[in-house]
């Protein structure tokens, strides 16, 4: 039996197409690599901001320290509600001049902000910071009823209505006003 053993020539080429398959396999390995390694980084940065989001949102509360209404010059409703607002325990900087105010009641639904004619905000300490830096900072907000923007006249005795403050980090917090069924000579109830 004859044996040809195969030509040296033979084999070298061989070896250079595989070479180049493992080349190209390379490459492609490291191309899919680099494709990986971006996105996770992309959805690792999005997952920090969503849990920094979410934590705002969760901590970042304000707490109601008073509640008042202005009684009208009849003694029949509230002309303006007055808030006197604090941070909760652990909450950061809430800039009430960046919140919305959203009045809900019977015959009203409007969103408002700090800069509408129906929103004055009142910093407790007498200067014109409107941020709750830390818990002994007081900010009274007041939402005049009688303008157009709310209710356009007064809220009557008996009446509710909702106030909820959304803050720049989206902490939301609600408050229920509720005109007393009866006011008497009162300058200003309890809501």
């Amino acid at each position: 039996m004859n044996v040809t053993e195969p030509q040296d020539e033979d084999r070298g080429q061989v070896g250079i197409g595989t070479l180049i398959i493992f080349i190209a396999m390379v490459l492609v390995a490291a191309v899919a690599a680099g494709v990986l390694i971006n996105t996770a980084g992309m959805l690792e940065a999005k997952a920090s901001d969503t849990s920094t989001d979410a934590q705002s949102q969760v901590s970042n509360h304000i707490v109601a320290v008073s509640a008042t209404g202005e009684v009208n010059a009849n003694g029949t409703g509230v002309d303006k509600v007055n808030l006197t607002l604090m941070q909760a325990a652990g909450a950061g900087d809430i800039d009430l001049s960046k919140a919305s105010f959203e009045w809900v009641s019977d015959s009203a639904a409007v969103t408002l902000s700090s800069d509408d004619s129906a929103v004055s905000l009142i910093n407790m300490s007498g200067d014109s910071n409107t941020t709750l830096n830390d818990r002994s900072d007081r900010i009274r907000v007041s939402i005049d009823v009688t303008d157009d923007q709310v209710e356009g006249t007064y809220l009557p005795e008996g009446e509710q209505a909702m106030l909820q403050i959304v803050d720049q980090s989206g902490a939301k917090t609600l408050y229920g006003v509720n005109v007393p069924q009866s006011i008497s000579d009162e300058e200003y109830v309890v809501v």
